[in-house]
């Protein structure tokens, strides 16, 4: 029995972690810390599953989100984010690539004051999922995630604004 938890938890290891460590990276703007939050979230899972294992990719999401959000919050005096890297095309000139980091960091500061579950809608859409694998990643009712996605952008848009005046 625990070889064969061992093998299903490889095998989820194994499918899931490069999009949960891509998907944090998207959060926190650094490799070495979406790596982090990516392997805490599958340590917690291993050593303190959810109750319900019905949704066991879903837990997995929030949990790592929540955790990426967290080492936000702890290191909000860092003042500059590393770039995106390989995901983005360098920009033409400094001044390009000082306001694409501005704005990085602007985006990542009004998220910070979203739920986790907005975040997690915004970003997993935003790495290209369509509503239905939404809805089975989040544990959602397949029916609401237009709505819920589309309150969650406003809340983003409604927060960045508030914060920065509108774009």
């Amino acid at each position: 029995m625990a070889e064969r938890a061992s093998r299903d938890f490889d095998k989820l290891f194994n499918a899931e972690y490069v999009k949960l460590a891509r998907l944090l990276y998207r959060v926190t703007g650094d490799t070495g810390r979406a790596e982090e939050a990516a392997s805490e979230a599958f340590w917690r899972l291993y050593h303190k599953p959810p109750v319900s294992a019905g949704n066991i990719e879903g837990w997995l999401y929030r949990t790592g989100v929540r955790l990426a959000l967290d080492q936000i919050k702890k290191d909000r005096r860092r003042t500059q984010y590393e770039t995106l890297g390989a995901f983005f095309k360098r920009p033409a000139s400094p001044e390009q690539a000082l306001e694409r980091t501005e704005e990085r960091a602007r985006v990542r500061r009004a998220l910070l004051k979203l739920k986790t579950e907005q975040v997690a809608l915004i970003l997993l859409r935003a790495d290209g999922l369509s509503y239905a694998e939404l809805a089975e990643r989040l544990g959602i009712n397949p029916a609401s995630v237009g709505s819920l996605l589309g309150r969650a952008q406003e809340a983003l848009q409604k927060e960045y604004e508030n914060r920065y005046g509108k774009p």
